[in-house]
């Protein structure tokens, strides 16, 4: 797309910001996790593609190979994550997203109502969405390993037969490709979200009006790498 009158970069891109407007969103081991978890994950869908889908699988081929990337990208997709838990930041981060403020249920019926406004959608660091996002994915990761393991390994559980791992697997792979476009979606809807996850670092204004509550408790709690939520 071109840019705008005035504008030296694209639209739709965000620039980094100067250092005495920027705002730290995530540390070095919080992008390192989102981006490998991301990679394992991509190895995960399109592998399964290629072994799930005729057509796709006739023409990539080489059949043992995309079961043996996808079977081991399975099992290391919750490393990222264990290893994330040394991080102080991380684990800050883990406990905002598994809490559930009241002004989260404002923000969900918002999304209900379609209202639009900052105002109408109070956020701390992460939005209500955001929270179930997270929280479904790592749940539905559980499930996936273990049916998974079902399946490599027959007689792990004899009582639970072959074709109900298959199927709850299936399943559950169709809903996590649909979850996984919707975020990816709605992150190159937003490339100031971006900015942060490549860098670290946001605009203090993006981060007032996209997570007020964020930062309302200390204005300079970001810049120095602690941050605060009500």
């Amino acid at each position: 797309m071109r840019s705008t009158a005035g504008s030296t970069e694209p639209t739709g891109t965000a620039r980094r910001p100067d250092r005495a407007d920027r705002v730290r969103r995530f540390s070095t081991a919080e992008r390192w996790v989102h981006r490998t978890t991301g990679w394992l994950t991509l190895v995960c869908l399109v592998t399964a593609a290629c072994l799930y889908l005729g057509p796709l699988a006739q023409l990539v081929g080489r059949r043992h190979v995309m079961v043996f990337l996808h079977e081991w990208s399975g099992i290391l997709l919750p490393l990222p994550a264990l290893l994330g838990l040394f991080s102080a930041d991380f684990r800050a981060d883990l406990r905002r997203l598994n809490r559930f403020a009241v002004y989260d249920r404002q923000w969900l019926r918002a999304v209900r109502r379609g209202r639009r406004s900052p105002s109408a959608r109070p956020a701390g660091k992460f939005n209500a969405g955001q929270k179930i996002y997270a929280g479904w994915i790592a749940g539905a990761v559980l499930v996936m390993m273990f049916t998974g393991l079902l399946m490599w390994f027959m007689g792990l559980l004899p009582f639970i037969s072959r074709t109900s791992a298959i199927f709850v697997h299936d399943l559950l792979a169709w809903a996590i490709t649909a979850v996984v476009l919707g975020h990816m979606r709605k992150a190159f809807q937003d490339p100031e979200a971006r900015l942060g996850m490549r860098t670290g670092y946001v605009t203090r204004s993006w981060a007032e009006r996209e997570h007020p509550r964020w930062l309302s408790k200390d204005g300079d709690a970001g810049v120095t790498g602690r941050t605060h939520e009500v």
